[in-house]
């Protein structure tokens, strides 16, 4: 097993170093795509099968999903094409770059530079590194008694079978709660930013001819296999989360990746038949709404001493774990619908 390991992590220098120093955009996606899924097995075995689920949807699914379109979108994926042609040259970044390449001792000093940068970064890591706490080690500073009342009491004060969906959810909600406010204006900011107001400028960067829908019969026949098979993953990773690895997140990331895989092989239209803007709206805020109620109410008892009211139930019954539940459907409802959203919007040409 510790062989496995190190070969993983072999892979995953590789896999980046490759990735960063290569000059074709569309191996290095693939590249990308290949760590990301080293990193899924990496942390199977490292027991954290939850993390592993959102890193093979998140990571190797949709964030590459998103790469391709980019690359579709600027043409790098056209092979007809020099790669030269393929790069947006007025970036400020492309011309100071192509300033010291044209200059033989620039390019030169530069060169040196980036290495001797790059081994001081490093250098540095490994140096704060050494002083890390030995993995696993009994006398670590997080084996105290915080940890301890989480493994020993945990199913008994938060009636989660899963101690790691007890201590997010609820001995450590506010902290969730700062982290879900976070992302919330994290992807509220990127919107803003990005959203395109104009008709004239969307038109203009809007998905052209070579990506408008076309309707390929393999792909849609798997997908009407796989389609359904994640929906329905997606839902019991959500509805188990307080049972097994998983969660809202999790199962979240599956259940957006469903529904990309729909649209991307029926189209839009055949989406829209079931999540259209008014129901997307519907469904986003009633969650936000249901969420922040929960875990207000969570705040209020918690903070005064007062016992909730909300039943545990029984451990390891689906309908257990007190508000945990339901916080995490409603959790699995945002993260599928926003990256939905941000998929559609990126192939309408919106942002």
């Amino acid at each position: 097993m510790e062989f496995l390991r190190y070969f993983l992590l072999i892979l995953l220098v590789i896999c980046a170093l490759t990735a960063c120093i290569g000059k074709n955009l569309l191996t290095a996606v693939v590249k990308y795509m290949s760590f990301s899924l080293i990193m899924s097995v990496i942390w199977v075995l490292l027991q954290s099968p939850d993390l592993a689920i959102t890193e093979a949807a998140v990571g190797a699914g949709i964030t590459s999903v998103l790469y391709f379109l980019t690359l579709k979108k600027i043409r790098a994926i056209d092979v007809r094409k020099k790669e030269e042609e393929d790069l947006p040259h007025e970036s400020a970044v492309h011309m100071v770059t192509h300033y010291f390449t044209e200059n033989t001792r620039l390019r030169t000093l530069y060169k040196i530079f980036a290495v001797v940068f790059c081994l001081a970064f490093a250098g540095i890591l490994l140096y704060v590194v050494a002083f890390l706490p030995n993995f696993g080690g009994a006398d670590n500073p997080i084996n105290n008694e915080v940890a301890a009342r989480y493994i020993e009491q945990g199913i008994q004060e938060s009636g989660a079978v899963n101690i790691v969906t007890g201590m997010i959810l609820f001995y450590r909600a506010f902290d969730t709660f700062g982290e879900s406010t976070v992302l919330f204006s994290a992807a509220s900011a990127v919107l803003i930013l990005l959203r395109i107001d104009s008709e004239d400028k969307r038109h203009f960067v809007s998905v052209d001819t070579d990506l408008a829908f076309k309707a390929d019969p393999i792909l849609q026949k798997i997908s009407l296999i796989l389609v359904p098979s994640l929906i329905y993953f997606g839902v019991y990773i959500i509805l188990n989360g307080h049972l097994s690895p998983g969660g809202g997140f999790s199962g979240g990331s599956v259940m957006g990746a469903g529904l990309i895989l729909f649209e991307s092989s029926f189209g839009a239209k055949r989406v829209q038949r079931f999540i259209n803007e008014e129901s997307y709206t519907a469904i986003k805020i009633s969650a936000l709404y249901i969420y922040g109620i929960i875990v207000s109410y969570f705040f209020l008892t918690g903070a005064n001493g007062i016992l909730s009211a909300i039943p545990l139930g029984t451990p390891g019954d689906i309908l257990s774990s007190g508000g945990i539940l339901p916080i995490n459907i409603v959790v699995g409802v945002e993260v599928a619908c926003t990256m939905y959203a941000f998929y559609s919007m990126f192939r309408r040409g919106e942002i």
